[in-house]
């Protein structure tokens, strides 16, 4: 019986030592071009993949780490290239050609694209192939890059296949050196008012400090002088901060019109998370600005890093959307009548959010709870809550009305539209997503025609809302 049982043992020593040494013998020459012949026994490579992901993990996400580190080295590597580029196309003044397509869309929509074959090279997030901002004027559609190529058209439903460039001295402001110092220094909004234009843009207003500022000129479809409009007197430190975290791309920096004398612009913190809640700080406010004194006014306070900003006349409120942090994109309406000096109108970041810190409440991450605890209910540590918070986030960006208590709100991460309506109670009511499949970076209304700025493909993107 004894000598029964170590046979048995023996054997099952043996196979595990031959299933071990299999195992390793596979992991050292599953991706080593060395042992050619081994491979020739495993020929199809969809088997050998299959190994890998379900006997060899690590190996998948080795090689996906060494992909995703290549592709970011790339980037790096070809950034200022694609600025120079760009700048490159604003210094000639020449026209952008464009290229038209069309896709169906399952609102039964007809997406019309329009792409734009030069100038737009170098985008906000993505270097390539470029981001944008587009407004309207008189009969005209405005399109501004991120670096300062500004350009219109008559209306896309012509026969003409170009935008003309505008001159313009954008880059006194914001220009080569600001823009390889991050990729997310760049120009942030486009809004035409009457007959003027006002664009923001993260300003450095001392060596390696930044903040959000606008620069504004009068219409002019040859050239454009701006002139500083408004520009804080704070700015946040790139590495000299008080907690050690600084984003250039969470700077807000949407404009909309208020009325005859002021416009609405939103400011982010650039992870200086305290300034949203510092009544003192321009930084994670919308704030209101006169443009005919540079002087401004707080609406409200407590938000991340606004991304969208729309003024309904009609019903006396401002819809705002931000981004989260992992999680947590709200959409947030702004009674302004209801706000006083007194007692800012607060939106909660950073006590509250539906989103979590990136890595979530781990080790690294406790100091960062303790400051920033990211209360999960706004009314109950008494802030206002949004009118929808995304888990996961979407990558909200602009909002825009385009009917009666009708809107629109564009993704970036999640490359769609979402459709919603308000209810009389101020709710929202029939939420419905549309894939467009790209990124959209700003959204513009006219003449019932929903335009988009799609970053994949440096194109404008078209939906004829009256289409069935």
């Amino acid at each position: 019986m004894k000598k029964k049982r170590n046979i048995i043992l023996s054997i099952l020593l043996l196979s595990i030592i031959v299933i071990v040494s299999s195992y390793f013998l596979i992991n050292l020459t599953i991706d080593d071009d060395r042992f050619i012949k081994f491979k020739t026994i495993i020929k199809n490579k969809e088997h050998r993949q299959l190994i890998k992901k379900y006997f060899f993990p690590y190996k998948l996400i080795n090689v996906q780490e060494r992909r995703i580190s290549e592709q970011k080295q790339f980037i790096d590597s070809i950034k200022p290239y694609m600025i120079n580029l760009e700048l490159a196309k604003k210094e000639s003044n020449t026209d952008i050609k464009i290229f038209e397509s069309s896709i169906k869309l399952s609102n039964n929509k007809t997406l019309k694209k329009y792409k734009l074959n030069s100038g737009f090279y170098s985008g906000v997030l993505l270097t390539l192939p470029g981001s944008g901002y587009i407004d309207f004027h008189e009969d005209n559609i405005f399109i501004l890059s991120s670096r300062g190529v500004l350009a219109f058209r008559k209306n896309l439903t012509t026969d003409e296949v170009k935008f003309k460039q505008i001159k313009n001295n954008i880059n006194e402001f914001i220009g080569l050196e600001q823009f390889n110092k991050d990729r997310a220094s760049s120009l942030k909004d486009l809004k035409i008012i009457k007959n003027k234009i006002f664009i923001s843009y993260t300003e450095e207003i001392t060596k390696d400090c930044w903040n959000t500022s606008i620069i504004y000129g009068d219409i002019n479809y040859e050239n454009i002088n701006f002139n500083r409009l408004f520009s804080p007197k704070e700015c946040i430190h790139s590495f000299n901060n008080v907690d050690g975290e600084f984003g250039l791309h969470q700077a807000g920096g949407r404009i909309t019109n208020f009325d005859n004398n002021h416009i609405l612009l939103s400011v982010g913190d650039y992870y200086s998370r305290f300034l949203a809640q510092e009544k003192e700080s321009v930084n994670g406010k919308i704030i209101k600005i006169n443009i005919n004194n540079s002087s401004y006014k707080i609406v409200s306070i407590g938000h991340r890093n606004p991304q969208g900003l729309y003024f309904d006349k009609e019903n006396n409120f401002v819809l705002e959307t931000e981004h989260g942090p992992q999680g947590g994109d709200e959409i947030n309406l702004i009674e302004v009548d209801k706000n006083n000096e007194n007692e800012l109108l607060n939106y909660g970041w950073a006590i509250v959010s539906a989103g979590e810190h990136y890595g979530g409440k781990n080790k690294a991450n406790e100091k960062k709870y303790k400051k920033y605890p990211l209360y999960k209910s706004h009314s109950k540590y008494g802030f206002i809550e949004p009118l929808k918070s995304f888990v996961p986030s979407i990558g909200i960006s602009e909002i825009t009305k385009i009917g009666q208590n009708k809107y629109a709100v564009s993704s970036l991460r999640d490359k769609s539209l979402y459709f919603f309506k308000l209810n009389e109670q101020r709710e929202i009511i029939n939420l419905d997503r549309v894939k467009v499949f790209e990124r959209i970076r700003d959204l513009g209304f006219n003449d019932n025609k929903l335009y988009l700025f799609m970053e994949n493909t440096a194109s404008i993107g078209v939906i004829n809302l009256n289409e069935n």
